[in-house]
């Protein structure tokens, strides 16, 4: 699959703030949030994970942060990719189904 035609929403188990510019994460486990696992990402990484909203694909993620902060589509395409990887791996983000049930 395509990653440009993935889309995810967030880990249903955790907190955010935002706090100093930055977005903070905190996982909740058994009801408690866990403070050794405190996540911060910096203005730009909040503005992915604003985008993620279990209805836009990466493509479209990639097209409004290429507009907004006027980078080309390719340079956009990596970081995020490499975000939304390193947020999988840590469980802050979970896979959709496809749009239109592709997979």
């Amino acid at each position: 699959m395509e990653i440009g035609s993935s889309v995810f929403r967030h880990n249903e188990s955790l907190v955010t703030r935002d706090l100093a510019g930055e977005k903070v994460i905190i996982p909740v486990r058994g009801k408690v949030g866990d403070l050794g696992s405190i996540y911060t990402l910096n203005s730009v990484g909040g503005d992915v994970w604003n985008l993620i909203d279990g209805k836009r694909t990466v493509a479209e993620i990639v097209s409004v942060l290429g507009e907004e902060y006027e980078v080309d589509a390719a340079t956009v395409a990596a970081d995020v990719r490499q975000l939304l990887d390193e947020m999988q791996e840590e469980k802050l983000i979970v896979s959709e189904p496809a749009p239109g049930g592709q997979e």
